[in-house]
């Protein structure tokens, strides 16, 4: 599985984007999917994740109620729409696909991760 993210840009405190994280390959419906961040100078860490079939999400508590992550299986892409965003949300953002059929909350670590795609800058001005 080949990961893209894409999304990413500049954008004022308070304001949104919206990530997506296009994946190649025909099984893309069998992989959970979650989404890291790394600001600089900071541990890699766990944003979101989805379950392989929409139904089940996860999110760090930084983040809950702000963004929302989902998923499409007919077009292989899982989204980030984030909203308020805060200065401290800047950082390089990652998708990630993880192999089986867990719930969202199995997935809040790297480990648990097979592919990953080449993130994508968010920088939040205030």
């Amino acid at each position: 599985v080949q990961l893209q993210a894409s999304g990413g840009g500049l954008v004022q405190a308070g304001g949104s984007l919206r990530l997506s994280c296009a994946a190649s390959g025909r099984t893309f419906s069998s992989y959970a999917m979650g989404w890291f961040r790394q600001a600089p100078g900071k541990e890699r860490e766990f944003v979101a994740s989805i379950s392989w079939s929409g139904g089940n999400t996860y999110y760090t508590d930084s983040v809950k109620g702000r963004f929302t992550i989902s998923r499409d299986n007919t077009k292989n892409t899982v989204y980030l729409q984030m909203n308020s965003l805060k200065p401290d949300d800047t950082a390089v953002y990652y998708c990630a696909a993880a192999s089986g059929y867990s719930g969202a909350s199995y997935y809040y670590t790297e480990s648990r991760y097979d592919y990953w795609g080449q993130g994508t800058q968010v920088t939040v001005s205030s």
